[in-house]
Formats: structure tokens, sequence, C-alpha cells
């Protein structure tokens, strides 16, 4: 059995590798840091003896998710598990925000995640039997001022998740998304967002724990993963609360 995970060098997706590899899967890797992917690959290949193969990949560049599916199918790796975990974010107002970096980050956050869904369906409903986890977060609930469009990023990713869950249902396959809310992860330094006061308003997870529960989520073919008893509320709130309210509140936490 073999998993793939992109953004794996750091963060929930090394968490999730360690897991996976725990569980004597073998494993694909994708992330932009080769460096980290092959400290990654030998820790894992001694500690478990699986097999790791690791691909340095960025995956906001258009046709790089293409590259990461013709990999596989060029080394004859047969994918059983897709775990879609590259993401970033930008903490700016959308009208001072850099064009080309909101661009990198919908096809990194979206169409990369779509197309590597895409591609490597088809073989898992062939085989019945498949699982695809998809890491969105408690930002897909609501939107989110000063990083508008990552949070519209995420509310596709767990829209795009549960539609599937629903189309695939006797297929044998399985989606989930992965919702968590604030993980403390570089994820933070790359989004710019050290002066946000949610640094102030919230206690941050640990990538640890959140992989563990996404994992066994995913494990048990559900379809939404919302670690911790007060992700779970923050959520129910947003579905209570006029939207007016849940925007004006995201804003000032934000701001």
């Amino acid at each position: 059995m073999t998993a793939l995970i992109t953004g794996a060098s750091g963060g929930i997706g090394l968490e999730l590798a360690r897991l996976f590899a725990k569980d004597g899967y073998n494993l694909i890797l994708a992330a932009r840091r080769l460096e980290k992917l092959n400290e990654l690959k030998t820790e894992l290949e001694t500690s478990h003896r699986v097999s790791v193969t690791v691909l340095s990949l960025d995956l906001s560049i258009p046709g790089s998710a293409k590259e990461l599916f013709d990999f596989t199918q060029s080394q004859n790796l047969s994918v059983d598990i897709l775990v879609n975990n590259a993401g970033f974010g930008d903490f700016s107002l959308f009208a001072d925000s850099s064009l080309q970096k909101q661009q990198s980050m919908i096809q990194l956050n979206v169409t990369s995640l779509t197309e590597l869904t895409k591609y490597f369906l088809p073989q898992f409903i062939s085989r019945k039997s498949g699982r695809i986890l998809n890491v969105a977060s408690i930002a897909s609930f609501m939107p989110g001022p000063k990083m508008a469009v990552y949070y519209a990023t995420k509310a596709f990713v767990r829209s795009f998740s549960e539609a599937l869950s629903v189309e695939l249902k006797h297929s044998g396959v399985t989606v989930t998304a992965l919702c968590p809310g604030p993980v403390s992860t570089d994820f933070w330094d790359r989004a710019e967002a050290q002066k946000s006061s949610l640094f102030k308003h919230f206690l941050f997870a640990d990538s640890k724990k959140v992989a563990l529960y996404g994992y066994r989520r995913l494990m048990k073919g559900k379809v939404l993963a919302i670690p911790y008893f007060s992700t779970r509320v923050c959520v129910f709130l947003t579905k209570i609360l006029p939207r007016s309210l849940v925007r004006n509140l995201i804003y000032a936490v934000q701001k």
C-alpha cells in the first residue's frame, strides 16, 4: 500500500507521513524543499523499513500536478491514498496584495488539488478502493477579511470534498476533508501573518495531534475531520450567528 502526500516537508504533511510509515505504508512525498524530504526519507526508511520516494516540486506552478502524476506512472508507482496537504495563505488586504501571490495560492490550494484528484481518481474507482484526504481548514466555514482568497480556497476544498464523498458513495473510494483551526506550523511565516491579532486570540494546535485526528478520520472513511471540541463549537457558531456578525468578528480577530 502506498500513500502520496503533498507538502510533506513540514507541519501536518510531515506528521502524516510518519503516521503512514508507522503503519507500514510506502510513501511518495512531494514538496519544494528537497533537503527536508531527503531527511524525512532517511528517517522513515530507517525507522519503519518502508520505501520512500521523494520529488521536489512546486505545485503552485501550472502543470506541476500533471508532472507529479506522470512521475508516479513512469516509476510504476501505484497510489492507494492521496493526501492533498500542500497549501499556503497570505495575510493582507486584498486590494494591497500581490496578484501573482494570490494566483499562486489559487493554483496550489485549488487547481493542483483538483487536478491531482482528477488524475488519480479513475485508478481508485477501477480498483474499487482508495482514500483521499484534502486538508481544508476551519476557514472553510466562514469569510476571512484580510485573508480573503485563502479562506475562499479552503471553502472550495471543503465543498469539493463533501460533494465528491456523495458521488463516490458506492465506489469503494472515500474522501475526507480535514478542517483544523490554527496549527503551529511555518504556514504563518509564509503568510506573513505575525502581526495579526489572531495570535492573541487563539491557542495554536499541535500539528502532531491534528495529523493523528485527520489520519484516524480518514481511515474510518469519515467525510469531515474537525479536531478539538473548541473548533467544532466555532463551526457551529458560524452556522447560527448572522453572517454579517461572523464576517465582522473574523475581521476583528485578524486585523
